[in-house]
């Protein structure tokens, strides 16, 4: 299932593809962005089975994460590919994730972003690509290191990144570590880090999304060409 909303793509200058969290659902990322006012953005949100990309933390070992983090990519890619066959270019379209979106969002870029305009994650981080040696930590909430062997890279490409320092969901340790292997990788990445122990999207990165998405006319115009 996916939404959509914005602009039709057919007369678009950007695409957004919005990555809800868990619990919430398509709609609800399409109507955020919508009170955004970017009028030349062809927006599309999928959604997840029973509205969660995993049932378990972000954190968890690869063996509870592995069998839907695939299918999770998957829509994340149909959603790119959907706004292409419509007509815009893949370097006209950003990816949006908020919390377990937000999550997703971070690693469908670290294995597939090269050529996009900009990934948003706004409270998230890397799920990795394997578990790594080493026992549970505080500094991980409790879980076990994970290994970060991306094959692929990034360079160029705009990152957004935000979170709590005290956030009850995404450690400070895996956000650090995230934006160091974003940056590894070739992304130009701004992080952003609020105090508080709280979960939500934060008026930073609002400015952020508006700012990057919020392309003169003539700009736009240019990049279709």
């Amino acid at each position: 299932m996916t939404a959509q909303g914005g602009a039709p793509a057919h007369r678009a200058t950007a695409g957004l593809v919005l990555l809800h969290g868990r619990g919430a659902a398509a709609h609800g990322m399409i109507n955020f962005a919508e009170g955004l006012a970017l009028p030349e953005v062809a927006m599309i949100a999928p959604e997840a089975p029973d509205r969660s990309w995993w049932p378990t933390s972000f954190m968890a070992p690869m063996e509870a994460l592995g069998p839907w983090l695939e299918p999770a990519l998957e829509a994340v890619d149909r959603a790119v590919s959907a706004l292409t066959c419509a007509g815009l270019p893949r370097a006209s379209i950003s990816v949006c994730g908020f919390s377990q979106g937000a999550c997703l969002a971070l690693e469908y870029a670290a294995r597939s972003g090269l050529g996009l305009s900009a990934v948003f994650a706004f409270t998230g981080g890397l799920l990795g690509t394997a578990d790594a040696d080493g026992a549970p930590t505080p500094a991980l909430y409790g879980f076990t290191p994970k290994r970060f062997d991306y094959d692929g890279r990034l360079d160029g490409l705009h990152m957004d990144m935000s979170c709590h320092d005290r956030d009850p969901h995404i450690p400070l340790a895996r956000f650090h570590e995230s934006e160091k292997v974003l940056r590894h990788l070739g992304a130009r990445v701004t992080a952003r880090i609020e105090p508080g122990a709280i979960h939500s999207i934060t008026e930073g990165d609002v400015v952020a999304l508006r700012s990057h998405l919020n392309v003169p006319p003539e700009a736009s115009t240019a990049q279709r060409r």
